[in-house]
């Protein structure tokens, strides 16, 4: 299922967060949003999973708005793993993952053997079924943020939309998760701050900075050291590994204070 952007404006207190975005996430396409912190990433996220209302605009799930599709439906259709995964209460970590499946049944409607088996292979795929009876808030941070993958797993989604999947997590579990992820073909529209990880696994990127988008395509296009120092104020220089074709940026930063 395709994903789309067209011409969404948000704003929050009266200011101007997000202006006039466009974008396309394809079946089966890993799309990257990059940009410094305060460049709109994550608001832009929040309004495609619907905890907040853009301005204007229109976002669509194949060939129907957004708008005009219920909840629990788009629910079904897209999983979310966002940056903050705060409880005020416990669960167990499979307790956790089996939410995943709320959209799919109706209300107050048992679990099935299907559920439990579904549930069970997602949190075999992040690596973390042995923690199954554990409580979810005794998890570390990374742990934490591979649980919100297996929940969002379990929806089955056709479109998985992550904001800032990474966080807190170690360079083997950043490669885990992302190799997952990229493994599931189906449509992806990921923020990250990696710039090298992005290279690696996104398929187009879309470089944001006070809420525009001001360049997007493949990532050998868009990491320049040009566009890299516009955006985020820095030097680097950009290397390709001549065994992978995989690029790396390498960051050369100037002091603020001399």
């Amino acid at each position: 299922m395709d994903l789309s952007l067209r011409d969404i404006d948000v704003s929050l207190c009266s200011q101007s967060i997000i202006s006039q975005v466009s974008l396309d996430a394809k079946q089966g396409e890993f799309v990257g949003i990059i940009g410094p912190n305060g460049s709109g990433k994550s608001t832009l996220l929040r309004t495609v999973y619907r905890v907040i209302k853009p301005d204007s605009g229109a976002i669509f799930l194949g060939d129907k708005n957004l708008k005009n599709i219920k909840l629990a439906d788009s629910a079904k259709l897209m999983g979310v793993v966002g940056q903050f995964n705060h409880l005020n209460f416990d669960l167990t970590v499979f307790e956790m993952v089996m939410m995943g499946r709320t959209p799919h049944k109706q209300l107050l409607g048992p679990d099935t053997d299907e559920d439990y088996q579904i549930a069970a292979e997602a949190l075999r795929k992040v690596g973390m079924e042995k923690q199954a009876d554990r409580n979810f808030l005794t998890l570390s941070g990374g742990e934490k943020q591979r649980i919100i993958l297996a929940r969002a797993l379990t929806q089955q989604p056709q479109i998985l939309v992550l904001d800032e999947p990474t966080n807190h997590l170690d360079i083997k579990y950043q490669l885990e998760l992302l190799s997952l992820v990229k493994s599931l073909g189906i449509g992806v529209l990921a923020a990250l701050h990696d710039l090298s990880l992005s290279a690696m696994y996104c398929d187009k990127l879309y470089v944001m900075k006070e809420g525009k988008i001001i360049a997007s395509g493949p990532p050998k296009q868009i990491l320049t050291p040009e566009l890299i120092r516009e955006v985020y104020e820095i030097d680097c220089s950009i290397q390709e590994n001549v065994n992978t074709g995989y690029l790396s940026v390498v960051y050369y930063p100037t002091p603020r204070y001399a």
